[in-house]
């Protein structure tokens, strides 16, 4: 079976690919060193998975089932370059597929005791979902919102009835006699009986569903921890005898690499696979990328977008994997300063303190959370000038302009005081996927990020943080309208919001899907275009200001 695929197959190993430095690194600390050990994602790594991608979208056996796709550059023992190929977990129901890397040994030694475990699973799985579907359940729902209905119809006949005793006492005032008053509390009386024995009848008929409920919910629960024990059992069997094996020829199972435990997969991924067969055949690691395929039931998924290691099952590996591995030349490279030249037309301002790029829109201004969103202007620029710079503000992922960094604790500090008092002058220009009507004015709308909605920001006023924006149409072409913005706050999405808002501008920037543009665009146009600030060494107002790319 051809597993190692020459590197004509995905590139014409002639061309050259002069890139910005990696846009991401593998990365782990050896376990018996403590030394960072890194392999990089390079654009040259990523041309050759963007072809495989071609490949795959030419038959749609690939997109059916979703799931994690990679490739590792590797050089063999002659020097020549060689492509292998791996996939997540089983594709179709099975680990091996000609042309790409078998699952790492030691699945096959548990094979029956899996498949037991997840005969077992799937028979509690469709309990479940049985007790979960029950008649009784629906037949319950549709008794208690007739008795509610009921319900609501004697309490509004009850409080009418009410209403009335009341007006007639007024009416008869000091001649209620004690006939009538006796027949209006008889009344009363009536109708709190007549409610009494309502909610009796209720009960009587409600409570054997209720019973059947319970039971099936107290079943479900013992189902669902006896599913997460043999998960475990399963799980405990298979990472003892999965074995991985580094670049220094050591292997260890995955209970010994992690003994505190590991979710379900581990060593199933596409980076352990691919590392563990390059260290078992005398392949040299290059560079590796790794992206999404097909389907995804996971909302953070894109297709054909690359990611990182997955920080629950490949990043607490890589340290070990990487063990051994030589430092390569990463092919196609230019060196360190031609690179720094290469991104020079990024930095618009720096000294010995202090740096400002014109950050391109689609590049966070800091790594995510998780190993697949690592990728950053930080990251970069850390990568390339080797310091600790971190970042005084920040800028949204698709927004470009102006991003301040600081190279020391001193800088960072008095600069983020600056933004913290609002004394640093911002100007951003955008075009509104619509036309405005008035030409000038402030938005002055609190803006409150909903807990369950952690990208989205929205209007609150009685929640909301204050957020202030002063705005002015510098010009429209058609439909669209240019506008100067200056936000006198500093909140997470304001000008979009205050933009988009019906209480604001009532028009969203162009290609901000988040909060309503519906037109295809590039990018969002949104752009930091000028940047005025106090320098605390230099003392001295430093005004940067760049060109509008639309």
């Amino acid at each position: 079976m051809k597993l190692i695929h020459p590197l004509s197959d995905f590139i014409n190993p002639n061309s050259t690919i002069l890139p910005p430095p990696p846009s991401y690194y593998y990365e782990g600390k050896c376990p018996q060193t403590g030394e960072l050990l890194r392999l990089p994602r390079t654009p040259l790594a990523e041309a050759i998975a963007e072809v495989l991608m071609q490949q795959l979208q030419q038959n749609y056996f690939y997109f059916y089932e979703g799931k994690m796709y990679g490739i590792l550059l590797v050089e063999l023992s002659n020097g020549e370059q060689g492509v292998i190929k791996a996939f997540s977990g089983l594709l179709h129901g099975c680990s091996v597929h000609e042309g790409w890397v078998p699952p790492i040994p030691g699945r096959e030694e548990v094979a029956l005791a899996e498949a037991q475990t997840l005969a077992e699973l799937e028979a509690i799985k469709q309990e479940i979902i049985h007790l979960q579907q029950l008649p009784e359940r629906e037949q319950y729902q549709t008794l208690l919102t007739e008795f509610k209905q009921q319900l609501q119809i004697m309490s509004c006949q009850h409080s009418q009835s009410k209403k009335q005793r009341q007006e007639k006492r007024q009416q008869c005032g000091e001649n209620l006699t004690i006939e009538v008053l006796e027949e209006l509390e008889a009344e009363s009386r009536q109708q709190g009986i007549e409610r009494k024995y309502f909610k009796r009848r209720q009960n009587e008929v409600l409570q054997p569903f209720q019973q059947v409920i319970k039971g099936a919910d107290d079943r479900i629960r013992e189902l669902k921890q006896q599913r997460k024990e043999l998960s475990r059992q399963l799980q405990t069997q298979m990472h003892a005898v999965y074995s991985l094996t580094n670049f220094s020829g050591k292997s260890l199972s995955l209970q010994q690499l992690l003994p505190g435990g590991t979710p379900t997969g581990t060593g199933d991924c596409c980076a352990p696979k691919l590392l563990h067969y390059a260290a078992t055949h005398g392949l040299k690691p290059l560079a590796m990328a790794e992206f999404w395929w097909g389907k995804s039931s996971v909302q953070d998924k894109i297709q054909g977008q690359f990611y990182g290691a997955c920080a629950e099952r490949c990043q607490p590996l890589m340290g070990f994997l990487l063990s051994g591995k030589s430092n390569p030349i990463i092919p196609f490279l230019i060196n360190k300063e031609e690179i720094i030249s290469s991104i020079g037309e990024w930095v618009i301002y720096e000294d010995k303190w202090l740096i400002a790029v014109n950050k391109p829109p689609g590049l966070l201004s800091v790594p995510g959370r998780y190993s697949y969103n690592q990728d950053s202007v930080l990251s970069r620029l850390r990568n390339l000038y080797d310091m600790e710079l971190m970042t005084v503000h920040r800028l949204d992922q698709d927004t470009s302009g102006i991003l301040l960094l600081a190279k020391n604790l001193f800088t960072y500090s008095q600069l983020s005081q600056q933004f913290e008092k609002r004394q640093i002058h911002k100007v951003y220009e955008a075009i509104l996927a619509g036309s405005l009507a008035i030409a000038e004015g402030v938005i002055d709308l609190p803006l409150w990020k909903n807990p369950e909605q952690s990208l989205y920001q929205k209007v609150d006023l009685e929640r909301g943080k204050p957020s202030l924006t002063r705005f002015r149409v510098t010009g429209k072409a058609g439909d669209y309208t240019r506008v100067e913005f200056i936000p006198l706050t500093g909140r997470t999405h304001q000008l979009r919001v205050h933009a988009a808002d019906v209480r604001g501008l009532g028009i969203a920037i162009l290609g901000d899907r988040l909060y309503g543009c519906n037109i295809d665009a590039c990018r969002l146009y949104l752009h930091a275009r000028e940047l005025s600030f106090y320098h605390p060494h230099l003392e001295k107002t430093i005004h940067l200001q760049t060109a509008t790319p639309f």
